[in-house]
């Protein structure tokens, strides 16, 4: 018997297989877009590939019965045990470190599961809204307690809490979507509290001196404080300008 009709077989079955994926990547990136205003993740790299990662590692939480909601709690500890480990100093902000992308992580897996399943709410949004705000906090008390000025950490803090209400409060009276991706989102956050306790562990491995290790920590805080500055300044005039439309 022919070989020719087996391997045609095969073929097609790769090729179903591949447009089955192709599918699924694609439905992925498109549920994140309606969940953020009609914004394409397919624009960036990053944004792409992260949607992507956190769908593929959101499939077998969903298969064992996570729901979005315990996912998004689950974000906020690995958060508040990052903050813990920074406080006992020497090398364990190293270990920080992992768990804040831990964190990050299930930030995008619990929107993840929610499109997966099916359980996308206004609810679940509100959750994940407050739980973000709680890290948000948490991740500015990690880069004062490697060393920045406390006054410097609480702009930050101001500062990220006026962006996010001004977006909120722009989404409330009708703005689609969040205005603008500013430099001060999610991620730039994230990774100046990895940059710091990093700093922070490495310092401590270095056997640098408390003044310098301060004075890196203050070098750390004040880029965060400028890019909140300017993420606010951003977010301000697109929030100004898309309300101007709506009368």
């Amino acid at each position: 018997m022919s070989a020719e009709p087996e391997r045609a077989g095969r073929s097609l079955t790769a090729a179903s297989g591949a447009e089955r994926t192709a599918s699924a990547r694609d439905e992925a990136l498109d549920s994140w877009s309606r969940l953020h205003g009609g914004l394409d993740p397919r624009a960036s790299f990053w944004v792409r590939n992260w949607v992507l990662v956190s769908h593929a590692c959101a499939r077998p939480l969903a298969r064992l019965g996570l729901t979005p909601n315990t996912v998004t709690a689950l974000g906020v500890i690995a958060t508040a045990i990052a903050l813990c480990l920074t406080i006992l100093g020497d090398w364990w902000p190293l270990l920080a470190a992992l768990v804040i992308v831990l964190a990050a992580l299930l930030d995008g897996i619990d929107g993840a599961i929610a499109a997966q399943t099916g359980t996308a709410s206004r609810w679940g949004r509100i959750n994940d809204s407050v739980a973000d705000r709680f890290s948000d906090v948490m991740l500015v008390g990690i880069v004062v307690v490697v060393g920045a000025p406390p006054w410097l950490g609480a702009t930050i803090a101001v500062l990220t809490l006026i962006l996010e209400i001004t977006r909120a409060t722009a989404q409330a009276v009708g703005m689609k979507g969040p205005g603008t991706v500013t430099v001060w989102e999610r991620p730039s956050r994230v990774i100046l509290a990895v940059v710091a306790t990093v700093s922070a562990g490495s310092w401590w491995c270095a056997g640098l001196s408390s003044a310098v290790a301060s004075g890196l920590a203050l070098f750390i805080a004040a880029i965060g404080a400028a890019l909140a500055l300017i993420g606010t300044v951003q977010l301000g005039i697109a929030v100004r300008r898309q309300t101007r439309r709506l009368g």
